[in-house]
């Protein structure tokens, strides 16, 4: 008889949420040193490293931080108080920090000269660049700085979110040196174009860094003064806004007041040169009010996110080559609209190998179909110039009611949702911003049409990702176009809830949170655990962003214990510990982060043959769970269940070019192929299936022209969107 394992809430069975996140992002810089990638790609993926490090600190960090302060000692499913996890987190991004711009500056720099995209330094200029700067310097720099001096009659200067600034030292003659605070304005290109120096090297690209300039200039700012030094540093705020909803009459104007305190909230971390002297570093934390151990000194430039800019360069051979993505014959058929489509079949889209055209034409139709009598939405990302919008404001009419609900408080997007809020109000269109106390996080659109019978008829747009075109070039997501009467019914009785009041607790076949969702998942991995006890077909398949909620956990521990094999495919944090004996032996975790940003969330359940797939918007995450709307939603026909089964889950298992599997100590490793095999990536082949052609029974998608056609590199890697990967906010990620 085996031993039994340890008690499923052991905390040793439990790996800490934020050192996973952390490994996470050490995946995502390890693609900025595959060099099977394109050269302004790797830049990219550093530039998303310190993006994710920023907004991580502003939301995840600074909690800690104010835990500590307040003395707060409660530990996490794994142990740890938040003093323990500040500690770590400290040990951890310190190194990921050098090595990030070790790997900018000693490598890919010097490729990037190789290019003839130079990044240069200040002082290895040639006199006739540094006129040249000198001339742009007080053209178009020098009228927009502020020199803020620290002194009797002069506080100590507000330091803004993610500001850059210079510590300036100079020497008055008659009271010796003083400090002042430049801050390198954002309004400025912080990558300065240079001219070529004298003689030649015309074609190529060069560039200094703003603050160079600045520091180079600096005489011109303090005249009579001597400048003994500056050093750049900069700061991060606490960013992760509190909306006290329920006392809030409005809760537009509430957020609109929470995002002008987000510049003001304790500073979380300090960043400055690795030359800056101690006794600068000391100034800058005490009057900062930050503890020293989140003082970070590195060598080489300061926020390096902003080398995006490198990658926005039209150098076309230095990235991925752009793909077409394609659109279903069915959709494409000039004799059909699209909800005539959607009537006979279910639809299902992978994005973006898949067009988010349908997307965009699915809200369209609002505005060309006399007989739809009413579009309603949710709205959580939707990104600037959006369509969606404009459809919805033109769908508008008085035989059309249009209902949209926005949330406000998807963080870090607000003020573009609030603009877009006015802008649907503006134009007739009923809009609600959400729930007190929950964010609606699902992505859920539904048109009613009255057909030529007379009757009403609901059709659905359910996905898993935002009605945001631009990122569904970036994001892979799936969307399901369906006629069923079950699903439009759950639609109204979710959107009477949104909208309206409503105490609904049943749904006939949505998954709603914070409702039916939680329930019903643990139901079905306790159902695989009984099928495996009692010899039938059990497996789970579960494809998520984050796994962190201790229930759901315990629950696939249990079920694992029973004989259920379980394949986990978790994109960022995973707190469940795979491998260890006794409990998690039938238990493979595995992260894919490529050139696309795995975002879709698939939930498959073998269910003694009898099989059942969830897609949709929810993260295995107690906020998910608990304090969101979100919906799962089931794939009912047939074929399409075969498809995401074996065409989809099934090759992502089979991935050993983008994927790391997890190991029972909490480290990643990559999969490599078995001896002699080629590498198998899985998105190069949702690449080549969608765009060139699909096997019989799954359907060929079509290809718009491309002027530049879908080519391999020799490296045998395929070539994605010339378009940036964007890192998923911290709250999708």
């Amino acid at each position: 008889m085996a031993a039994a394992g340890p008690p499923l809430d052991d905390p040793a069975l439990y790996l800490n949420r934020e050192l996973s996140w952390l490994a996470f992002n050490e995946r995502v810089l390890g693609e900025a040193r595959d060099e099977t990638h394109p050269l302004l790609e790797r830049v990219k993926f550093v530039a998303i490293t310190h993006t994710n490090l920023d907004e991580w600190y502003m939301v995840r960090v600074s909690g800690f931080q104010q835990q500590v302060e307040a003395g707060i000692q409660e530990s996490t499913p794994d142990g740890l108080t938040p003093a323990q996890q500040l500690a770590l987190i400290r040990s951890h991004v310190a190194p990921m920090l050098r090595e990030a711009a070790a790997l900018f500056e000693e490598e890919l720099k010097p490729r990037l000269a190789e290019a003839g995209i130079h990044v240069l330094d200040y002082g290895r200029l040639t006199r006739g660049q540094q006129r040249a700067l000198r001339e742009y310097f007080e053209r178009a720099v020098f009228p927009v700085l502020t020199p803020l001096a620290l002194g009797p009659g002069h506080p100590f200067p507000h330091i803004s979110n993610l500001s850059l600034n210079l510590a300036v030292v100079v020497r008055d003659p008659q009271l010796g040196e003083r400090f002042a605070r430049m801050k390198v304005p954002g309004v400025l290109p912080r990558l300065v174009p240079c001219p070529p120096a004298d003689g030649g090297g015309e074609g190529e690209r060069r560039f200094v860094w703003l603050e160079q300039v600045i520091a180079a200039n600096l005489d011109a700012l303090f005249p009579g003064l001597t400048v003994v030094e500056s050093h750049p540093f900069r700061v991060t705020r606490d960013a992760d806004i509190g909306i006290q909803e329920d006392d809030a009459s409005d809760l537009l104007e509430t957020v609109e007041a929470g995002l002008r305190q987000r510049q003001f909230g304790d500073v979380c971390r300090l960043e400055v040169g690795g030359d800056m002297p101690e006794r600068l570093r000391d100034l800058l934390a005490d009057n900062l009010l930050l503890d020293p151990a989140d003082v970070y000194a590195l060598d080489g430039p300061l926020g390096l996110s902003d080398v995006m800019a490198l990658w926005k360069l039209d150098r076309p051979d230095l990235k991925d080559a752009p793909f077409v993505p394609g659109i279903l014959p069915e959709l494409s058929n000039p004799n059909d609209t699209m909800l005539d489509v959607i009537g006979r079949q279910d639809v299902l889209l992978h994005h973006p190998y898949d067009s988010f055209r349908p997307v965009v034409d699915f809200i369209g139709t609002g505005t060309q179909d006399a007989n739809v009598l009413a579009i309603k939405q949710t709205l959580y990302r939707v990104g600037p110039n959006s369509p969606i919008v404009r459809a919805l404001a033109e769908a508008r009419d008085d035989d059309t009611q249009v209902a949209v609900l926005v949330e406000l408080k998807a963080r870090f997007d607000e003020e573009n949702n609030i603009e877009w809020a006015r802008a649907l109000e503006d134009a007739g269109v009923h809009v609600v911003y959400g729930l007190v106390g929950l964010k609606t996080h699902c992505k859920l659109a539904l048109l009613v049409r009255k057909e030529r019978d007379g009757q009403l008829r609901r059709y659905v747009h359910l996905g898993t990702g935002n009605y945001n075109p631009a990122t569904a070039r970036v994001y892979t997501d799936f969307s399901l176009f369906s006629a069923r009467p079950d699903l439009g019914a759950d639609a109204s009785d979710l959107f009477n809830l949104l909208t309206g009041y409503s105490r609904q607790r049943r749904y006939r076949k949505l998954l709603v949170a914070p409702v039916n969702m939680r329930e019903r998942l643990m139901e079905m991995i306790a159902r695989e655990a009984e099928h495996a006890r009692r010899g039938r077909p059990a497996r789970l398949i579960l494809k998520t962003n984050t796994l962190s909620d201790e229930p759901i956990i315990r629950a696939l521990y249990a079920a694992a214990q029973a004989g259920v094999k379980i394949d986990l495919i978790v994109r960022g944090v995973c707190c469940l510990r795979p491998g260890v004996v006794g409990v998690s032996e039938n238990v493979r975790v595995i992260s894919v982060v490529g050139r696309f940003l795995e975002h879709s969330r698939v939930y498959y359940f073998r269910n003694g043959g009898k099989e059942e797939i969830y897609v949709g918007s929810a993260d295995l995450m107690r906020r998910n769970l608990d304090r969101r709307v979100e919906i799962l939603f089931p794939l009912e026909d047939a074929a399409l269940k075969r498809q995401m089964r074996d065409d989809v889950l099934e090759m992502y298992l089979r991935d050993t070019a983008n994927a790391h599997q997890l190991l029972p100590d909490g480290q990643y490793v990559r999969v490599t192929p078995a001896p002699g095999a080629e590498p198998f990536d899985v998105q190069d082949w949702f690449l080549t299936r969608h765009t060139a052609g699909a096997p019989p029974g799954v359907g060929q998608r079509l290809l718009a022209p491309a002027p530049n056609p879908l080519g391999r590199k020799p490296n045998g890697r395929r070539n994605g969107p010339a378009q940036p990967a964007p890192p998923a906010p911290l709250e999708d990620a």
